[in-house]
């Protein structure tokens, strides 16, 4: 009788529960490592929750970061329903995105026209594109008239709009599914407040042998995989495995608000690009995310643990709040109409990790190259860059099929 195969997964974002969702349903016993009292307790409960189709990275006419960002935008909804046995489609932006080129981007607008041509090209060509959020089988981009930009925005610092056939869902719906998911699991151990200081072999000869998780509190037992899919710290429990690091990198620290009003409001889902703005999501026209770059970055840090975040009291969240409403205000008049109906409001955030350097005013800055992310391997330790929010489930994905065609090759005959 073959043996169980014990597989630990650090982290319990995204990234961490879809591959222990996924492990375990291929048969493997999990246990989940996190720091957070609960799953999704930082950024992957509090972002925008755009499902990428590549139109934002416009500072990469290359397509490079188009072509990767693709496959899991387009995985995503099968994927989450499957993990969740949910529905996406009430938690799915009810319209398209509208992407505003501000006079300070670091493209011009002729170029981020000719980029969305180019990649809805792209996503047109995908067999699977049928799957995405919305069917973009035939993926079209518009540019706005005179008439619809004006009703749009009256700010003289906004010069053109393009209307693309992206969709943003509601993360903290989802994150709510994805604990109930994993509270059903018989086969996932979660093992919450615990901070995962190191991972070793247990022999330091035999990476294709047995691994263990150093916390605080001492040793686990043995695993016979582990899969690092931590943002903060990520790459110092790499360190600790033997994977060392050839690039530079960031770790932001970013917070953005999130809200509810007490009636309907009609306002769009927007991104002003390409650089350090902002944008608006509408998830149903009574819960909003809100976001200005500047205002929400707390923490900028290359180095290999970032400095923690300041401590947030009230008058300091009062003013980041309201820096980010006043901010979007001077771009959007419908934000005016949010803020008077505004029934709850939060500021929450956490950790962005990204490969790449710079700033992002900066139209030579690496981190508007957002294609180099993925799974990285010693022997039987996995670590995982999730890049995007959208890209978790179709890499989760990956790295159970890596772990599984492992175990194939290497059963006993």
């Amino acid at each position: 009788m073959t043996k169980t195969k014990r597989v630990a997964v650090l982290g319990s974002g995204i990234m961490g529960s879809s591959t222990a969702l996924l492990l375990a349903d291929s048969g493997f016993d999990v246990t989940v490592y996190d720091m957070a009292a609960r799953p999704f307790s930082a950024a992957s409960c509090w972002n925008e929750g755009k499902i990428h189709l590549g139109f934002l990275y416009s500072a990469d006419p290359s397509l490079n970061t188009a072509r990767e960002v693709i496959p899991g935008g387009l995985a995503f909804k099968p994927l989450v329903e499957k993990m969740t046995g949910c529905s996406l489609a009430n938690a799915t932006t009810r319209t398209e995105d509208t992407y505003l080129c501000h006079r300070d981007s670091v493209v011009s607008p002729d170029a981020m026209w000719d980029y969305a041509k180019r990649v809805a090209k792209l996503v047109s060509e995908r067999p699977d594109a049928a799957q995405y959020l919305v069917d973009v089988s035939e993926c079209r981009v518009e540019k706005l008239s005179a008439r619809e930009f004006g009703q749009l925005t009256d700010s003289p610092d906004l010069l053109s709009g393009i209307r693309v056939p992206e969709h943003s869902v509601a993360t903290t719906w989802v994150a709510d599914r994805f604990i109930d998911a994993l509270a059903a699991q018989p086969q996932i151990e979660l093992c919450m407040n615990t901070r995962v200081e190191a991972v070793a072999p247990l022999s330091a000869n035999d990476l294709q042998g047995s691994w263990r998780v150093q916390t605080g509190a001492g040793l686990s037992d043995s695993y016979d995989f582990v899969v690092n899919a931590l943002w903060e710290g990520r790459l110092a429990v790499d360190r600790s495995a033997g994977l060392t690091t050839s690039f530079g990198w960031s770790n932001r620290y970013r917070m953005s608000v999130f809200l509810r009003t007490a009636y309907d409001v009609d306002a769009p889902s927007a991104v002003i690009a390409t650089g350090p703005f902002g944008d608006i999501k509408n998830y149903n026209n009574r819960d909003f995310y809100l976001s200005w770059y500047p205002a929400g970055l707390l923490v900028e840090s290359s180095e290999l643990l970032a400095p923690p975040p300041p401590e947030m009291d009230a008058a300091l969240e009062s003013e980041i709040v309201s820096s980010i409403i006043s901010e979007l205000s001077s771009f959007f008049p419908a934000v005016a109409d949010i803020k008077a109906a505004i029934a709850n409001i939060e500021l929450r955030g956490g950790w962005v990790f990204a490969v790449g350097r710079g700033n992002l005013s900066d139209p030579n800055s690496t981190l508007h190259c957002r294609d180099n992310f993925g799974i990285r391997r010693s022997g039987c330790y996995l670590s995982v860059d999730t890049g995007k929010y959208s890209s978790a489930p179709w890499l989760a994905s990956r790295v159970v099929d890596t772990i599984a065609g492992y175990r194939q090759v290497n059963s006993p005959k």
